[in-house]
């Protein structure tokens, strides 16, 4: 059985082994950072066990009982009219059947204005995606491994071309409590369009992501780790804008290292005081700060700060994330205990 289920997931991903990431798939909003705390320590992080309901949409092994009755809703605005926003719950039914999750995902594109063939003007049109996500997760009995694995809806309207589709999210969880190590690996979204915009079908954004954190024992930090499209090995693209004039005046493509491409696939972040009401977040993306720099000019793209602040019930978080010179995101999210 264990060789059915490796052979798998190895066929999943040779299947999305080619090409660049961006651009190749459909529902590409599925992978957009879910909350502010997420957004602040570089985006894809999937080792946070806690209270924290919003992290059960990046990994479902993630889902546990100090989830409880825990609301959240989060909202950001991205570049132009673009908006999204994410909203989680999770219930407790009982200590047999444990904690179920669930959560959904929107974004709106905002009003484009429309134009024929000829360069004509036409009605404007808008267009918009959503998720809809169940979840459960299962701890092993007698192990410090967590499995867990959420189901979503998928529905998209762009213009007047609509699509449904369906994707499953697989995630592990490893709990070290000696060393307060956390190991995580996800399988996101292996799935399928049900109805496609025009008869041709597409490819979800599968995505493998494996992270690791640790809360260092005699001082109040907490490091994060995530290593993010495993299933990919080249996710570089040679910029035009960095290419080398030769002698002869022609230009040389720009030569991406091994290392460089190495190192797009990591994220890393800091949570300062990660118990208390009070903490401050910092985290860097290393893809978005390579493909956004700009030669010979210092813009911190790549770069994510936030906060989170605890009221008694209520909690608020913030993040903010440097991405050019003239595009930067913030994201705001309110988290509610109703125990």
């Amino acid at each position: 059985m264990l060789k059915k289920v490796v052979l798998f997931f190895l066929i999943l991903i040779c299947s999305c082994s080619f090409g660049q990431v961006g651009g190749r798939y459909t529902y590409q909003f599925l992978n957009l950072t879910t909350s502010p705390r997420q957004a602040a320590l570089g985006g894809d992080i999937i080792t946070i066990y806690d209270d924290d309901v919003n992290q059960a949409m990046s990994n479902p092994a993630l889902i546990n009982a100090d989830m409880d009755n825990h609301l959240a809703l989060n909202y950001g605005s991205y570049y132009g009219e673009a908006s999204y926003g994410t909203g989680s719950y999770a219930y407790t039914y009982d200590r047999h059947l444990q904690t179920f999750y669930a959560g959904v995902t929107y974004v709106n594109y905002g009003t484009f204005e429309g134009y024929d063939e000829n360069g004509q003007a036409t009605s404007n049109f808008t267009g918009s995606e959503g998720a809809l996500s169940l979840g459960y997760a299962y701890n092993v009995p007698f192990t410090d491994l967590y499995i867990g694995a959420s189901a979503k809806l998928i529905t998209s309207s762009l213009e007047t071309y609509n699509s449904i589709g369906g994707a499953v999210d697989l995630g592990f969880l490893y709990v070290d409590e000696k060393n307060d190590l956390n190991f995580a690996l996800v399988f996101r979204n292996m799935g399928t369009q049900f109805t496609t915009y025009s008869g041709i079908k597409e490819n979800l954004p599968f995505e493998i992501v494996a992270g690791i954190s640790q809360e260092l024992e005699h001082v109040p930090i907490r490091w994060h780790l995530s290593v993010e499209n495993i299933q990919q090995w080249n996710i570089s693209f040679s910029n035009p804008v960095r290419g080398e004039t030769n002698i002869d005046g022609s230009t040389s493509p720009e030569k991406v290292s091994f290392v460089n491409n190495a190192l797009r696939h990591v994220a890393f972040g800091v949570e300062l005081f990660p118990k208390k009401a009070f903490n401050f977040r910092v985290g860097y993306n290393f893809r978005r700060g390579e493909e956004l720099r700009v030669e010979e000019q210092r813009n911190f793209s790549g770069v994510s700060l936030g906060f989170g602040l605890r009221m008694n019930k209520l909690k608020f978080n913030y993040s903010y994330s440097r991405y050019t010179l003239a595009a930067n995101t913030s994201l705001f999210g309110l988290t509610l205990n109703f125990q």
